[in-house]
């Protein structure tokens, strides 16, 4: 099909103004890429990646009596193009994508890896991890240079300590790349199983979500990113884990897991403090959709309300009339209860823990700061196709109205998108329905996208192929509630 004549390519000529896609994908080489781990590391690290890095093909082809016997779930096959030729290509090569990102109906793209480079930051040898990282971006670096004012690569950083994310991170400035990928959902030993039966490591692994509970103080990280004008942003995955484990079906493990490990780090973040310390930082969690982000920005202050320190009295169990429960038992419980009831084992003693406000970290004295720590702060990466896309622009639904920040991560370059040339029409189709409005879709894939970008580094689109809309859209007078009165 001749370029401009595609339904996206339609999209795109009918509104007036550019649509960016977040978190589109690239299927790097791996040969070409482990030419510069040898560079970096030379040939030994070579061999040492490619016994520590994950088999996916081995893993896929398990025998079920073996996964069993090990419980290891069913990990991901299949999973980029293959029947669309044209497709493949274009995911593997910068230079095609660059070309037909119009007939997709899109401007410019951010992109991140699929293979070696998006999960070098997950592994656990040191070495490795560091070396990994620092090539990968380099490769990155040098092969979407020339493509810069519609494409942009995102680097990987690991974030097993906060001096080896700081080092990467200031080598990634240095690169002159302005997206980040940070490794989160860290699997850390448990230390007891650790000194007493290492060998069973592997059944006792806890996620460092980083925020919270962390056996390191990450806030040097996020000092890091706001010196450095670079927005956290986050690929995490549970799959094989938890709910996520099942021995047979891939589909089962996939359903919901980037929602999931995206919701346990934004949770973190939160409750950790991490967006009362730092207000400028900004936070996107890729392919998850933003329904659990409405979710969880309503459950936080239903929790608040009842469960903010100053609240906790009516649950406190020294608050309970002792004299008056058993006289209400005598005069209404059934005979078994008159004959058992003992109040002193009703639970009155004191259980709490040491620290009973779990908002302490916070500072919040009244439900609408919540809002304003949670709505500037984080996006949410959101399929074309996703249907619950409209909740985040439910003022009706959300606490105080709020519109969260939903940005277009189109996935291309993976398996869920058989036809890349229908992006910006599947995302039009809720305009379509009714589910959105032209300016929740304005949001969805200009505004919004802009603000993540920005927020942090003024200049992120300058010398872009959108440079002059990005310009008059930061200049305009924006109502953003809680955003303040600009786009920044």
């Amino acid at each position: 099909m001749a370029r401009g004549q595609t339904r996206s390519a339609r999209v795109r000529a009918r509104v007036n103004h550019p649509i960016i896609d977040s978190d589109g994908h690239w299927i790097e080489y791996e040969p070409v890429a482990l030419e510069y781990l040898e560079r970096v590391g030379g040939p030994k690290l070579v061999q040492r990646y490619k016994q520590v890095s994950a088999p996916f093909g081995a893993l896929a082809r398990m025998p079920l009596a073996v996964r069993k016997e090990k419980r290891i779930s069913q990990f991901p096959w299949w999973g980029v193009p293959a029947r669309n030729t044209l497709d493949r290509a274009t995911a593997m090569i910068p230079k095609l994508m660059h070309q037909r990102l119009g007939d997709m109906g899109m401007d410019f793209a951010v992109v991140y890896s699929t293979g070696g480079s998006l999960f070098a930051p997950f592994l656990r040898d040191e070495d490795v991890r560091k070396a990994a990282c620092c090539a990968f971006n380099i490769f990155l670096a040098d092969t979407f240079r020339e493509f810069s004012d519609r494409l942009t690569p995102a680097a990987v950083i690991p974030m097993h300590t906060p001096a080896e994310a700081i080092a990467e991170l200031e080598h990634v400035k240095e690169l002159g790349l302005k997206v980040i990928m940070m490794a989160s959902m860290i699997r850390r030993p448990v230390p007891e199983v650790a000194r007493k039966a290492p060998e069973y490591l592997r059944y006792a692994l806890w996620m460092d979500v980083l925020g919270l509970d962390s056996d390191y103080d990450y806030d040097p990280v996020w000092r890091k990113c706001v010196e450095l004008g670079l927005a956290p942003t986050f690929h995490s995955s549970v799959q094989g884990y938890g709910l996520h484990s099942s021995l047979t079906n891939m589909v089962y493990n996939h359903i919901g897991h980037f929602g999931a490990a995206g919701e346990a780090v934004c949770k973190a973040m939160f409750l950790g403090g991490v967006t009362a310390r730092f207000p400028q930082l900004r936070f996107a969690f890729l392919e998850g959709g933003v329904s659990w982000g409405c979710r969880l920005y309503a459950d936080l202050i239903g929790h608040w309300r009842v469960r903010n320190v100053d609240a906790l009295p009516h649950i406190d169990p020294k608050n309970l009339d002792a004299a008056m429960l058993t006289r209400l038992v005598s005069e209404y419980g059934s005979d078994a209860l008159k004959r058992k009831f003992d109040a002193n084992q009703i639970g009155m003693g004191d259980s709490a823990p040491e620290n009973i406000d779990d908002f302490v970290h916070c500072n919040i004295r009244r439900p609408e700061d919540i809002r304003d720590r949670f709505v500037p702060n984080f996006f949410f990466g959101c399929e074309a196709e996703d249907p619950l896309i409209a909740w985040a622009f439910n003022t009706r639904v959300n606490p105080f109205g709020a519109r969260l920040n939903a940005i277009l991560g189109s996935d291309i370059g993976h398996w869920d998108v058989p036809d890349m040339e229908a992006i910006a029409a599947e995302a039009w189709e809720a305009v379509e329905r009714g589910a959105m409005s032209e300016e929740d879709f304005r949001d969805f894939t200009f505004r919004n996208p802009i603000k993540l970008w920005t927020s942090m580094n003024p200049h992120f689109f300058d010398a872009t192929a959108v440079e002059q809309e990005v310009a008059r859209e930061l200049a305009r007078s924006f109502d953003g509630g809680t955003q303040g009165a600009s786009l920044r």
